[in-house]
């Protein structure tokens, strides 16, 4: 019982006692103990009262100071996580060049390279398209980018709070897709200084540079180095590059539908882009316009006609042949314009027309008699006759390789060699009436044939020619000695080494298609050797004139003119009555020659008119044998074939002295190649050559010039 007095219970103040009915959580032990006391008085009738202390609770120190504690705690945290992030920032910053020193890098130069008629071929360099002007887009464009990837461009300071949250919040609550917070001062910033690598660090060197590039661009400045800059897949950096790669277009002519494509593809440029994923690039670009709708950036009508209509990429037709000429440009363009800084634009004399049709005719060839005739490769080459390129195709599909066969790929030329071995016979006294004997031949154990494995006896050698006989060519080559047909093939533009030996008649040494068509043009032109030529003009990109090509040019004379016209005479007659029967154009007198090499691996034939001069390659990369090809079937198909269309509503343009000789086709005029003021200049001009001395003329031979003019 004792123990029980001395335990203090809690005591509730009752009406009695003047409490109010409340747990007294706040007396002292003494206080308790006092109430408790007068409690027990007022029970015994005692009405003798001690003066009483306030019943007012008092408030512990320790409560407001634990909320100020907590106030200083969360203040000391937040002033140590701003110095942590001030410190980290500071070290990713000390990672970059000095703020002072900072400079925009020049964006890698565009090519522009134009075909004769001013329309673009091709587009080389880095980026796959030039420089543009936020003033020459439709305005439109840029605004199709603000609205998809950063609606508060013109509002934020290079990094967006609010869309940073914005973002957050939708990744959480999974609306709308995964979201990035990234501005496009920040999509900016890391195009031009970082890596696309995804950390922490990355990112805020990202901040800190888009900061930097808010502070020293204005707004456009910044979106115009964005659309030039960002990346739009198959190798299309800005947004020309991407407008010409899916839209065959300037960006300055896209539509809106095709606007809103470009801006929601840079995205994801792989997943997105419309010549792959046409239905997930249009569901993107409906994005885009609504997003363009919503603020207020396009009209509801404008909106309606995006949607009903649209865009379409451009489907690539044909093989792209069109970049072996491009790739050609830029093998040579070092030459003229030397190390490009900027962008520039690259006139060429590629006529988009031939060189279409040049395609069209080698690879429907191909296609149609390619497996059937085991050959899987070709070549063409289309120039005027003072060497200006007009088509040239490298092989039968550019993306399939890119190896150009015009250009580089040397080959045996077989007998389309020929005429060098005739020309210096020609050059050493013989006519196309000087007879030889096709018989057989025997050098050292080697024994050349003809390809029907005949032999006919005495025969003139134009008819040795159009007939391609190889006994005879052979002879010939004996007779002037293979190092005059060396130095006549070098003469007339053949550039690559050549075997000085007895079969270098019967086409052995390799040559390239652009060579050997080049030394053809020479016969075309009146003897004037020539240097195939394909750039015309440079000029950078605001229209300063960096290169022109001057006037003449060339080898100067390298054929005699009365050369010429015995040479353009018997090769005129491979039309009538030779290999190349098949290929006429009826109106147009015509000359060249066919070639074939052994075992039928390679197959030529180059051919000219007074205006044009064009060879055929056929064969195969490795080598392998075809199955009888030769420069009289496949080539000349193909030839024909380029000619009807190349030569079609034109006048006839006779050959360089061939007036007297009538066309294929009886009683069809002939233009006089003598009027042709760039032969008559090419006549008139001296030097470069020097005509071998006459031979004494063999008995029996005819005064050829003398039958011919009627001297």
């Amino acid at each position: 019982m004792a123990k029980g007095r001395d335990r203090q219970e809690p005591v509730f103040d009752t009406p009695a006692a003047g409490g109010a009915g409340e747990l007294d959580f706040h007396l002292s032990p003494e206080d308790r103990a006092g109430g408790a006391m007068a409690g027990r008085r007022a029970s015994r009738g005692d009405s003798g009262r001690r003066p009483s202390r306030s019943n007012k609770p008092k408030r512990k120190r320790g409560g407001r100071s634990l909320l100020s504690r907590l106030f200083y705690a969360g203040a000391v945290l937040c002033l140590w996580c701003v110095i942590a992030v001030g410190g980290v920032v500071a070290y990713y910053a000390s990672q970059l060049p000095p703020i002072d020193q900072l400079t925009v890098p020049k964006r890698p130069p565009n090519i522009a390279i134009m075909a004769s008629d001013g329309s673009l071929l091709a587009n080389r360099g880095e980026t796959g398209g030039r420089t543009v002007s936020i003033k020459e887009l439709p305005p439109y464009l840029p605004k199709a980018f603000v609205a998809i990837e950063d609606r508060r461009f013109y509002d934020h300071f290079g990094i967006d709070p609010i869309g940073i949250s914005r973002a957050v919040y939708r990744n959480v609550a999974h609306k709308g897709g995964l979201q990035g917070g990234s501005t496009l001062t920040q999509q900016l910033a890391k195009n031009l200084f970082l890596t696309q690598e995804r950390t922490a660090s990355r990112k805020i060197q990202e901040a800190i540079l888009a900061l930097w590039l808010e502070r020293n661009y204005t707004k456009d400045q910044i979106l115009e180095l964005y659309l030039n800059r960002v990346y739009f897949g198959a190798g299309a950096y800005g947004v020309e590059a991407a407008a010409q790669r899916y839209y065959g277009k300037s960006a300055r002519n896209v539509s809106l539908a095709e606007a809103a494509v470009l801006a929601g593809l840079v995205q994801s440029p792989s997943r997105l882009a419309p010549n792959r994923n046409p239905e997930g690039a249009q569901a993107r670009a409906e994005l885009v316009i609504a997003a363009m709708n919503e603020l207020g950036f396009i009209t509801p009508g404008m909106t309606k006609t995006a949607l009903g209509t649209p865009a379409e990429p451009v489907r690539q037709n044909g093989a792209g042949s069109v970049n072996y000429a491009a790739d050609y440009v830029m093998d040579v363009l070092d030459d003229f314009v030397g190390t490009v800084e900027s962008d520039i634009v690259v006139s060429t004399t590629i006529e988009p027309t031939l060189q279409s049709v040049a395609e069209r005719v080698l690879v429907d060839e191909l296609n149609t008699k390619g497996q059937k005739f085991n050959v899987s490769q070709g070549a063409f080459v289309a120039m005027q006759p003072n060497g200006a390129l007009m088509a040239l195709v490298g092989g039968r599909n550019y993306e399939a390789s890119q190896f150009n066969r015009a250009t580089v790929a040397r080959r045996q030329p077989g007998s389309a060699f020929k005429p060098f071995v005739y020309l210096t016979a020609i050059e050493q006294g013989l006519t196309p009436d000087s007879v030889r004997e096709d018989s057989p031949v025997n050098y050292k154990g080697w024994t050349p044939e003809n390809y029907d494995r005949g032999y006919r006896g005495p025969i003139a050698l134009r008819d040795a020619l159009a007939l391609s006989l190889n006994t005879v060519a052979v002879k010939l080559g004996f007779e002037v000695g293979p190092k005059a047909v060396v130095q006549t093939a070098q003469r007339l533009g053949i550039s690559s080494p050549l075997q000085a030996n007895p079969s270098l008649a019967l086409g052995t040494s390799e040559v390239t298609p652009l060579e050997l068509v080049s030394a053809y043009a020479a016969f075309a032109n009146g003897g004037i050797g020539v240097i195939p030529f394909v750039i015309n003009q440079v000029k950078t990109a605001d229209g300063k004139v960096i290169y022109k090509r001057p006037g003449g040019g060339g080898l100067g004379r390298v054929i005699d003119p009365g050369a010429v016209a015995m040479m353009n005479e018997m090769m005129n007659n491979t039309f009538v009555i030779g290999t190349a029967k098949k290929a006429q154009v009826p109106g147009w007198p015509m000359a060249g020659k066919t070639g074939t090499t052994q075992d039928y691996k390679d197959a030529w034939f180059v051919g000219f008119t007074g205006n044009l001069v064009a060879g055929v390659w056929l064969g195969n990369d490795d080598g392998a044998l075809t199955k009888r090809v030769t420069g009289g079937n496949l080539p000349v198909e193909v030839w024909h074939n380029f000619m009807k269309v190349a030569l079609k509503d034109k006048q006839p343009v006779g050959l360089p002295g061939h007036e007297r000789f009538r066309a294929p086709v009886e009683d069809t005029p002939v233009a006089n190649a003598g009027g042709d003021p760039r032969v008559a200049s090419a006549n008139a001009r001296e030097g470069g050559w020097t005509p071998p001395a006459p031979q004494p003329r063999r008995s029996g031979e005819k005064n050829f010039l003398e039958r011919l003019f009627g001297l």
